[in-house]
């Protein structure tokens, strides 16, 4: 039994020398201001979160990563449980938080009771024609250029230095759920593991925190949801014509099904655009895969060595 469960991922925490090339970045990215002071920058996307990025002036580094939990009560025994308090969350959206660190050294965050904004519109598409349907009948298709529209953030992945020690860690206090488990083959060990959120029959993303258990502990990467496809291809060209750093993509994964644009922040931080991802029930239980299930793709560019 895990201490509490939570709901999803909330937001992740950066460091950076300079909170306006950082913003200039995040806004070709897909993002949009949510707040902003001389010390601390948060982003949001176009879905009800006060915000799912936030960077603080310092020295360019990965700060941390928050999950939502679905109440003040959860956050009590869970902070009950690892001697520590209940804190007010000084933030856009207010709330209030539990702060914790894992056996990497990573800060985590448990949040609960922040207010929700309203969302922003999307570009509305026309229906989609194809081999199987053609709803779209004297109407043509265009797609506005510039930015994706980044909707909420999606999940978290880390490189820890001892996989089950780390699976533990946040399956006893969070709840997470295996979805799939990466083998090396027969005998050896497992090297990390797809987890999701426990919501019962709730369908839930594949994965809100990936574990990879490569040696070195660090960020891997963080992962953003957009519109759509198009969209997702939109910004992609936008990207490259602002002569951002691509990394990855486009293609479309194999665990957890998403279709992936990765992309480099102006510090070498990899954060991804993706769509089109794979919804499990708890129900739905978990697999055992390969790392070729982990490193190929059903379609497009091939794993880089730099995604490690």
């Amino acid at each position: 039994m895990s201490i509490i469960k939570v709901e999803d991922v909330a937001y992740v925490r950066f460091r950076a020398p300079d909170l306006d090339a950082m913003e200039a970045f995040l806004i070709d990215f897909g993002m949009v201001r949510a707040a902003r002071d001389n010390q601390t920058l948060y982003m949001r996307g176009t879905g009800t979160a006060p915000y799912v990025h936030i960077t603080e002036l310092g020295d360019p580094g990965f700060a941390g990563v928050a999950f939502r939990a679905s109440s003040r009560g959860d956050l009590e025994a869970l902070a009950t449980s690892q001697g520590t308090t209940v804190e007010s969350l000084n933030a856009p959206g207010g709330g209030h938080v539990v702060r914790l660190t894992d056996p990497d050294g990573f800060s985590v965050e448990a949040v609960s009771g922040q207010q929700t904004v309203s969302s922003i519109a999307l570009p509305t598409r026309e229906s989609v024609n194809d081999s199987r349907a053609h709803p779209r009948t004297d109407a043509v298709k265009r797609i506005p250029q510039g930015a994706a529209h980044v909707v909420r953030l999606g999940h978290c992945v880390l490189n820890v230095s001892d996989f089950r020690r780390s699976e533990a860690w946040y399956k006893e206090r969070f709840g997470f759920i295996t979805s799939d488990e990466i083998s090396l083959g027969e005998g050896a060990p497992s090297i990390g593991a797809f987890m999701r959120c426990d919501r019962g029959e709730t369908p839930t993303d594949h994965h809100t925190l990936f574990l990879a258990g490569l040696g070195q502990a660090k960020f891997n990467h963080a992962a953003f949801e957009v519109a759509d496809m198009d969209d997702l291809m939109a910004g992609n060209a936008y990207l490259k014509s602002r002569e951002r750093a691509h990394e990855w993509g486009v293609g479309r994964h194999f665990l957890g099904s998403q279709i992936f644009d990765y992309w480099r922040d102006p510090w070498g931080y990899t954060v991804e655009h993706w769509t089109d991802g794979d919804l499990m029930r708890a129900s739905w239980g978990s697999r055992v895969s390969s790392i070729q299930d982990l490193m190929g793709v059903q379609w497009g560019m091939p794993m880089p060595p730099t995604m490690g």
